[in-house]
C-alpha cells in the first residue's frame, strides 16, 4: 500500500485511510456495516441514526412504524433537537440491528 507523507510543523506524518488505520490498530468494531458507513459514523458529521437508517433502506415513517416511535420524535432525534430516551434508542438499535453504542 502507498500512503501520503505530509509535514506539519516540520514533523513527518503518514496519511492513511481511516478504515486502514482501524484495521491496523485493532479498533474495528464488531458490525456488519461496511467500512464507508463506519467511517461516516466515526466522523460524527451526521446523525448516526440517520446514516444507519438510510443504509438499512428505511424511511423515517417505516422505522417509526416498526419501532412504535412517532415520526416527529424520530426526526427530532435525527436532527439533534432531542437526545432520545434510553428506551427509544434501544428500540431503534434493535430495529436497525446495531449495537446501541453506535447510535449514542
Amino acid at each position: 500500500m502507498k500512503y501520503d507523507l505530509l509535514h506539519i510543523q516540520g514533523k513527518p506524518y503518514v496519511l492513511i485511510p481511516l478504515h486502514d488505520y482501524r484495521s491496523m490498530s485493532g479498533e474495528q468494531p464488531e458490525s456488519d456495516l461496511p467500512s464507508d458507513i463506519l467511517d461516516r459514523l466515526l466522523a460524527r458529521e451526521e446523525s448516526p441514526l440517520k446514516i444507519i437508517r438510510k443504509h438499512r433502506g428505511f424511511t423515517q415513517k417505516e422505522l417509526a412504524d416498526i419501532t412504535g416511535i412517532s415520526r416527529p420524535y424520530l426526526t427530532e432525534i435525527e436532527t439533534g433537537k432531542k437526545d432520545g430516551s434510553i428506551r427509544a434508542m434501544k428500540v431503534l438499535a434493535d430495529a436497525l440491528r446495531v449495537d446501541l453504542g453506535l447510535l449514542v
